[in-house]
């Protein structure tokens, strides 16, 4: 995984399932398409092989597609590795189960980034895992960087809390994985861009970090936001939340390009040349 020199936070959780996206459509795909730009030939190489023509912009959201899937991990079991509730920042260790190897040993999104992870590395593993895995992978990388995938079990992160956005209903949850994107009025392939970055010391800081740093940064960021309890949406808000959500997906597409790197190209090393040159 990500090198970490940031001493690993921990975890008391509280699981609750949830049928709630991340990021929405837009926001998933600026991160697989950033982190595209940013794999290493040999990287990009094993990429293609496992996904063929498909792109990792194009395959961010499918978990979400497949929620409607009728098979029994869709409905029962894939809902819980979308998210984490996080009650005690200072015991995450307890949870962060580098080594996990069974689908059916998922509990959260930081196993769900494990244990997807461990299969891409392992050269055991079939096509058709490996095509789960890196779907996979893609999503839960995305999600672990919208606030509220690491907020409260009492509100279902954040959709219990009512809100306006711009005088019409909606709900804390929708605001930042949707609305404050779409705001914007980008496509994907714009706001990627906007977004892309070649700057070698915001690139190093982001990737001197690991999963758990990740959900732990989303769980401050929802907590502020939780604190700062304010349901009319407008101007001033996207003027103080939509320079974090930027951030936030940056973050996601360096980071997620630092990890398949990494898993992918043996020469590819944290903070030195995890990712591609632009």
């Amino acid at each position: 995984m990500l090198r970490s020199s940031i001493k690993v936070l921990a975890v008391s959780l509280g699981l609750l399932s949830s049928s709630v996206f991340a990021w929405g459509q837009n926001g998933h795909r600026v991160i697989g398409e950033l982190a595209q730009n940013h794999l290493t030939p040999n990287a990009s190489s094993h990429v293609q092989l496992i996904l063929g023509d498909d792109s990792l912009a194009e395959v961010s959201t499918w978990p979400d597609e497949m929620r409607s899937n009728p098979e029994h991990f869709w409905r029962r079991q894939a809902g819980k590795w979308h998210y984490i509730n996080i009650d005690k920042p200072e015991l995450m260790h307890e949870h962060n189960n580098a080594l996990i190897s069974e689908k059916n040993e998922v509990k959260h999104i930081l196993d769900g980034i494990h244990y997807t992870a461990n299969v891409l590395k392992d050269p055991s593993s079939d096509l058709i895992d490996k095509q789960f895995a890196l779907k996979f992978l893609v999503h839960l990388v995305g999600d672990a960087h919208q606030p509220f995938h690491a907020g409260r079990a009492a509100d279902h992160g954040g959709n219990k809390i009512k809100v306006e956005f711009f005088g019409k209903p909606s709900n804390l949850h929708k605001v930042f994985d949707t609305e404050l994107v779409e705001h914007e009025r980008l496509s994907y392939t714009e706001l990627t861009q906007f977004l892309t970055t070649s700057n070698k010391n915001v690139i190093a800081n982001y990737l001197n970090s690991a999963p758990s740093d990740w959900l732990l940064e989303s769980n401050r960021i929802a907590e502020e936001i939780y604190e700062s309890n304010e349901t009319e949406i407008s101007w001033g808000y996207i003027y103080k939340h939509t320079p974090m959500i930027k951030t936030r997906l940056q973050q996601g597409g360096i980071r997620l390009a630092g990890l398949l790197n990494q898993i992918f190209d043996k020469n590819s090393k944290p903070l030195v040349n995890a990712l591609a040159k632009r």
